[in-house]
């Protein structure tokens, strides 16, 4: 491939990943909101059960649409695909089982600043591995991205100690990290993104299932949701954007640049979940009849938010050599 192919390529990738953080800012006042009517159907519900209550729904309803979009590709599925989405899917479900279990035991903005050390673990692993400093632009962004996330998460540092909560969301993020590597593999190189996803989605909505069946009071408890109109309409958002759309784009897309600049652009989630928490949760609430107060726009917000912005603008001034041009 040219230059001039591959530049178009880049930004189109680089746009659908941004896009792709979109719908999962989303997420975050959608999974709040179930929570509240979970809360409000089930009371005193473990937190695990309203996890897996969350996870089994959009990763299975997912893997049916999507495997009905890519049926034909499905039965052509080759080994690579499979062992590539069983992978995805096992990183993707572990960080978010530690990152929710995490933070039960930590604050939301300690919790927030410590999942996205991915993107400082992703250039120091790649560094070991190939035995090569990275460039001193990707630094300078790693420590953009962890400021702007401290000051957009208002982190006390105070607070701050490796108890359980740290600890399990270090971890949560480990595995994120995992997924990244995992995609961008160039063994990988030649997988069909939808049937991975498929894959994918298939591995977590089975373990969802499994842990929600587990950590039910009564197996029964499990259906008790699906009964209630806000919770149908919460989950089916949750499913199409911040499921279906977010993880396929992601899928298909990632691999066109590096795992570092990934892990960069991935941090720009929290601007957006910031952005929606100022008009989103009053009308989720309304209608699902929990509490959930809109946030109030802060200094914060637009300091942590440009400090994210820059790192990833630095990072594309002097764009990484291209995946395939790394393995080369």
């Amino acid at each position: 491939m040219s230059a001039d192919s591959a530049h178009p390529q880049r930004s189109q990738a680089i746009t659908m990943l941004v896009v792709a953080n979109l719908f999962w800012g989303l997420s975050f006042p959608l999974i709040k909101s179930l929570t509240g009517v979970h809360e409000r159907l089930l009371p005193g519900s473990s937190s695990w059960f309203i996890t897996a209550s969350a996870i089994f729904p959009r990763f299975a309803v997912g893997a049916v649409v999507l495997g009905g979009l890519c049926w034909r590709a499905l039965r052509t599925l080759t080994r690579s695909e499979l062992r590539q989405g069983v992978g995805l899917g096992c990183f993707a479900l572990l960080g978010m089982v530690f990152q929710n279990d995490g933070l039960q035991f930590t604050s939301a903005s300690t919790s927030a600043f410590l999942t996205q050390f991915y993107a400082i673990m992703i250039p120091v692993f790649l560094a070991l591995r190939a035995r090569r400093a990275p460039p001193w632009t990707v630094w300078v962004s790693c420590a953009l991205v962890l400021a702007g996330v401290a000051v957009l998460a208002q982190l006390d540092w105070r607070d701050l100690h490796l108890g359980r909560g740290e600890f399990e969301t270090l971890v949560c993020s480990v595995f994120f990290m995992g997924h990244i590597l995992w995609l961008g593999r160039a063994e990988f190189v030649a997988n069909r993104a939808l049937p991975v996803t498929v894959v994918m989605f298939a591995v977590e909505a089975l373990a969802g299932l499994a842990m929600a069946l587990w950590t039910a009071p009564q197996a029964a408890d499990v259906f008790v949701p699906w009964t209630s109109g806000p919770w149908l309409g919460f989950t089916a958002a949750l499913t199409l954007f911040c499921t279906i759309g977010s993880f396929t784009l992601m899928n298909m897309w990632q691999p066109k640049i590096t795992a570092t600049e990934a892990g960069l652009i991935y941090c720009v989630e929290p601007v957006f979940v910031s952005l929606m928490a100022l008009f989103l949760p009053a009308w989720f609430s309304a209608w699902g009849g929990f509490d959930y107060p809109n946030e109030i726009a802060t200094t914060s917000l637009l300091l942590g938010g440009g400090l994210i912005t820059a790192a990833n603008v630095l990072i594309q001034l002097r764009p990484l050599p291209s995946p395939a041009k790394a393995a080369a």
